[in-house]
């Protein structure tokens, strides 16, 4: 049997229902379906915020909306697969696009496979989140930002330089009527 990556659309905010959704009818509704998928991924990956003045972690997902699927490989071929073939691939396709919350497949009635390099890169970038969480907040040169911790609360200021393998920044602000360069975590900071 081959096995393809592909992507499911979601209602926003729903890709944990739908994971558990579809674990739970492939289990449940159709029996014997288990040995037709393998895996269902979202790609998140761990944050750090700044909640009250506390650091938390939080995961954050790569593609809101999106839920992978590694399945059945759903192309029919016409010439190679016979009638039961066919039919077992519609019923997987009919199985995740009538799943509640589902609004279905990239590629619609013939859904696209994702490549596998493409795959392992989004793993890698998780088990990278995993390992080294990053700041929930991605920053770039010229930023208008607020600080939300610190002894410089309640300041706004420009970001001049960003230190990526720090986690931190250096602001402009206004100190006295002078502007005045902080070196600041950027977990420190939240975007005006």
């Amino acid at each position: 049997m081959d096995f393809k990556w592909y992507i499911v659309h979601t209602y926003s905010g729903f890709e944990e229902k739908v994971k558990a959704l579809l674990e739970q009818r492939i289990k449940s509704e159709n029996e014997g379906m288990e040995q037709y998928f393998k895996e269902i991924l979202i790609p998140t990956e761990r944050v750090i915020e700044l909640i009250k003045g506390e650091k938390t972690m939080s995961s954050r997902k790569f593609y809101p909306g999106y839920v992978l699927i590694h399945c059945l490989d759903l192309h029919i071929d016409e010439q190679k697969d016979n009638e039961k073939t066919k039919k077992l691939k519609k019923a997987i396709w009919h199985l995740v696009r009538k799943t509640p919350k589902v609004t279905g497949f990239v590629g619609g009635q013939d859904p696209i496979p994702l490549p596998e390099e493409e795959v392992n890169k989004i793993k890698e970038r998780m088990e990278e989140g995993a390992k080294k969480p990053r700041p929930k907040f991605v920053f770039r040169t010229g930023d208008h930002i607020k600080i939300v911790d610190g002894p410089f609360t309640d300041f706004t200021g420009r970001i001049d330089e960003i230190f990526p393998e720090r986690g931190k920044v250096r602001v402009l602000i206004s100190i006295f009527g002078r502007e005045t360069p902080v070196e600041l975590d950027t977990i420190q900071l939240s975007k005006i």
